[in-house]
C-alpha cells in the first residue's frame, strides 16, 4: 500500500471517530430529554387522575 492510501484511510478512520463522537454527545442529549419528557407525562398524568377522582365524587 502505498502512504496515499494510509493517509486516506487515516482520515477516514478520523471522521468516523468524530462521528461517532457527536453521536454519543447526541445520543446522552436525547436521553437527558426522553427522561424529561417521562417526568412530565407522569405528572399530567398524576394530575389527571386527581380530576377523576373529584369528578366521580361529583
Amino acid at each position: 500500500m502505498s502512504a496515499e492510501l494510509f493517509n486516506e484511510l487515516e482520515g477516514r478512520i478520523n471522521s468516523l471517530i468524530n462521528v461517532v463522537g457527536e453521536l454519543r454527545l447526541e445520543n446522552d442529549k436525547l436521553k437527558k430529554e426522553n427522561s424529561r419528557l417521562h417526568e412530565e407525562r407522569v405528572g399530567f398524568k398524576a394530575r389527571i387522575d386527581e380530576i377523576l377522582k373529584k369528578l366521580e365524587g361529583v
